[in-house]
């Protein structure tokens, strides 16, 4: 038995929390280790707790966030919020039965290069990053691009079991040429849908209901996320944008390794 446990939830809970509250992620790639490998949870449970306080995160970071990044700046980009969800929901729920499909090992080195590109876009593409301009002029190219891009972020959360963040993130600032603290409030927004519906989908399952056991295990780790999300929203007002968008990248080269080591 782990000692320290609640305490140890509750730390684990505010630093990757931090992370939603400073870049606009649910943190849930960086937890879901954690959970398994620290705390020795089995898989499907730790999915669930994953998915549980995900929605949390994601919720207290656009609350915390609205200091920095308000929700009128939020409002005008309202059709980009839905032009990636109309996408990401079609390839979460269609989409992904034939990502299933393919072997594994292919699927993994399809992801593993995605994350390198978008990396390395975020680490050396800042003249770009800074232009504030659409990838596309062309409205109509750019809303298909968003629904393409919407269907592959759908696609790949859907298999790797997150809200896909990390995908959605890149995608704002590099196809739609957002700055990258607003960016991260509208992935949240982005995120928030999924999160809900895969918390209300595992909220019928057995498996939700045996968690329920370790119900002041990840409350300490909301409770953490609570606290980590405020601290990140605090530091994003200090933060440059460039400098989100390195860290970004680094987090996108960290999932990328994160892979390619479990493809081997």
């Amino acid at each position: 038995m782990l000692k320290n446990k609640n305490f140890y939830s509750f730390l684990s809970g505010g630093l990757v929390a931090s992370l939603g509250g400073l870049i606009g992620l649910g943190g849930a790639e960086f937890r879901l280790p954690i959970l398994v490998g620290f705390f020795k949870f089995a898989t499907l449970n730790a999915i669930i707790i994953n998915k549980i306080v995900s929605l949390a995160v994601v919720v207290f970071s656009l609350f915390f966030r609205s200091y920095t990044i308000s929700f009128d700046e939020i409002v005008p980009h309202f059709f980009i919020i839905i032009n990636i969800l109309l996408g990401s929901l079609f390839g979460a729920y269609v989409g992904a039965n034939y990502a299933l499909k393919i072997k594994q090992e292919i699927l993994n080195k399809i992801i593993f290069i995605l994350l390198i590109v978008l990396a390395f876009s975020m680490l050396l593409g800042h003249d770009y990053l800074t232009s504030s301009k659409p990838l596309f002029e062309n409205k109509i190219i750019l809303f298909l691009s968003g629904i393409i891009s919407g269907i592959l972020i759908g696609i790949i959360a859907a298999v790797l079991g997150v809200a896909g963040g990390e995908f959605i993130l890149p995608t704002l600032i590099l196809l739609f040429g957002l700055d990258p603290k607003l960016a991260g409030s509208i992935s949240l927004c982005i995120s928030l849908p999924t999160m809900l519906m895969a918390f209300f989908r595992y909220s019928k399952s057995e498996q939700f209901q045996e968690i329920m056991i370790e119900k002041k295990f990840f409350t300490f780790m909301i409770v953490g996320s609570l606290v980590g999300a405020a601290v990140g929203s605090m530091l994003l007002s200090f933060v440059n944008s460039e400098y989100i968008s390195i860290i970004l990248g680094v987090i996108l080269l960290i999932s990328a390794w994160k892979v390619f080591k479990d493809n081997h």
